[in-house]
C-alpha cells in the first residue's frame, strides 16, 4: 500500500467549496485508474486554511499510471471551477508497513 499525501492552504471561506470540487473533479479521475484504493480528506481543527488529502494506492505503478496529460487537463478543469489555482504547500509519498489493529 502506498500513500500519496497532499497539503493545500485554502482561505477558510473556500474550504468547503474546495473539498466539494475536489470530490467532483479529482476523485472520479483517480478512482478510474487501477490501484486506486480510496481517499481521505483531513481538515485541521486548529488551522481552518489547511486541507490534507490522503490518497491510498495499491502500488506506486498504479498511481503513476495516470498520464501526465490527463493530470494537467484535470488540474485546468479544477482551477477553472475554483476560479484560481491552489498549489500544494506540501506533497509526500509514504509506504504503509503496518496497520493498527484493535485488540479483540
Amino acid at each position: 500500500m502506498l500513500i500519496e499525501w497532499l497539503k493545500v492552504k485554502v482561505p477558510p471561506e473556500m474550504r468547503e467549496q474546495y473539498i466539494q470540487k475536489d470530490d467532483e473533479i479529482w476523485t472520479p479521475l483517480l478512482s478510474s485508474y487501477p490501484g486506486f484504493a480510496g481517499k481521505e480528506v483531513w481538515i485541521n481543527p486548529h488551522d481552518p486554511t489547511e486541507i490534507v488529502m490522503v490518497i491510498h494506492w495499491e502500488s506506486r505503478e498504479g498511481w503513476k499510471s495516470i498520464p501526465v496529460e490527463k493530470l494537467q487537463e484535470t488540474d485546468r478543469q479544477f482551477t477553472a471551477a475554483m476560479g484560481q489555482p491552489f498549489p500544494f504547500a506540501e506533497e509526500g509519498e509514504y509506504q504503509v508497513r503496518k496497520f493498527m489493529q484493535r485488540p479483540t
